[in-house]
């Protein structure tokens, strides 16, 4: 049987005389008396095609229109400010960041043992040592991230330079007017990454050891601030909320769709989902309220989530409509399940059957 590719190669060849019909009558010219059998394989299966390619423009075309129609919708972008988020309602969008900058703050201080680990990373040994987290470590991960090993000192120059950025931070660190109890703990934790940076520097080594023993040390102060940052974006988003429910109304507040964009490490569960989710009518919140993972945060959240949005409303109706006797034909067109994914592991439960499957069409091609 040839394939898809075989066939559409094939068209280069005969030209477009063959893809108009020209190749019967070429035939008859030479005396053959039959159609040429692969030009009208090719023929009928360009035009089952195009059954799928109308499908797409078609269903393409409906979700350009559709996403003018979406509302009311929150957009929320993650980012290192607690969220940007976005309210579309009646034609119009209001745009804000609704945390306080002690989210920012308490968050940037926690990160410095992380920024420390991405310096060091590549430098260090692949052997792992006998630690209390050592059984919860993949070997072919530590591989992979200790690319470059000990053998060289290249991380002593960018290590100073994160110890420089951390000093002054330091050193400011009175002037942020934070709460005495996150100013307190933030101290802690730059004090400790500077003192783990002039040790190793000094001693011109370091390993996982002298790395965990440094952080171990931290988990309550860091515990401190992710206090903090919770508290801050807790607060923040919750006013928020509150404000925008007021301003949609008793009416239509209950059709509300929330589309929360994170990077995929982050975004089960996500930190505005948790929030945001208790302001949702709870008869629809777990429908209505989507998490949609990407590898990078957009440009344009809005457009994105949007799209994104207009897909699974148009798809909510067309299930229902497509597969109105099918119940989990229907579920699997609603929601984020592919809808041949159960017939594919029903399948590979039962190889059996696949393989009569494609001996049947094989036998029904040729």
């Amino acid at each position: 049987m040839s394939t898809r590719r075989k066939f559409l190669g094939s068209a280069t060849a005969f030209g477009a005389t063959a893809l108009l019909g020209g190749t019967q009558a070429a035939s008859a010219d030479k005396g053959n008396p039959g159609p040429d059998s692969t030009a009208l394989e090719l023929r009928a299966r360009n035009a089952i095609f195009a059954v799928d390619t109308d499908t797409q423009k078609n269903y393409d075309a409906l979700r350009a229109e559709l996403v003018k129609q979406l509302g009311p919708v929150i957009v929320v972008q993650n980012d290192d400010r607690g969220g940007l988020y976005t309210l579309i309602h009646n034609g119009e969008q209001e745009s804000l960041h609704p945390v306080s900058e002690i989210f920012e703050l308490a968050k940037s201080i926690a990160h410095a043992p992380l920024g420390i680990y991405s310096i060091i990373a590549p430098y260090l040994s692949r052997q792992i040592p006998s630690l209390p987290s050592s059984a919860y470590l993949d070997q072919h991960d530590v591989d992979m991230v200790a690319f470059r090993g000990p053998g060289t000192k290249d991380w002593v120059s960018p290590l100073q330079a994160f110890g420089t950025t951390l000093t002054t931070a330091r050193q400011q660190l009175h002037h942020a007017h934070m709460p005495q109890e996150l100013k307190a703990s933030s101290a802690q934790i730059l004090n400790g990454a500077l003192g783990f940076i002039n040790k190793s520097v000094q001693r011109g080594s370091f390993d996982m050891k002298s790395f965990e023993n440094f952080t171990g040390g931290l988990n309550d102060a860091i515990g401190t601030n992710v206090r903090y940052a919770t508290q801050a974006q807790i607060e923040g988003v919750e006013d928020l909320m509150k404000r925008w429910r007021d301003k949609v109304g008793k009416e239509e507040w209950p059709g509300l769709y929330i589309v929360v964009l994170s990077i995929w490490t982050t975004s089960a569960p996500n930190q505005n989902s948790i929030i945001v989710k208790q302001f949702m009518n709870p008869a629809k919140a777990d429908s209505h309220l989507i998490d949609l993972p990407t590898a990078q945060l957009p440009g344009d959240p809005v457009f994105v989530a949007l799209d994104n949005l207009a897909r699974i409303v148009q798809d909510n109706v067309a299930a229902e409509m497509v597969f109105p006797v099918d119940r989990k034909r229907a579920d699997a067109l609603k929601g984020p399940e592919d809808l041949l994914a159960q017939e594919i592991l029903h399948q590979l439960a039962c190889p059996y059957q696949s393989q009569t499957a494609a001996k049947k069409a094989v036998g029904a091609a040729s």
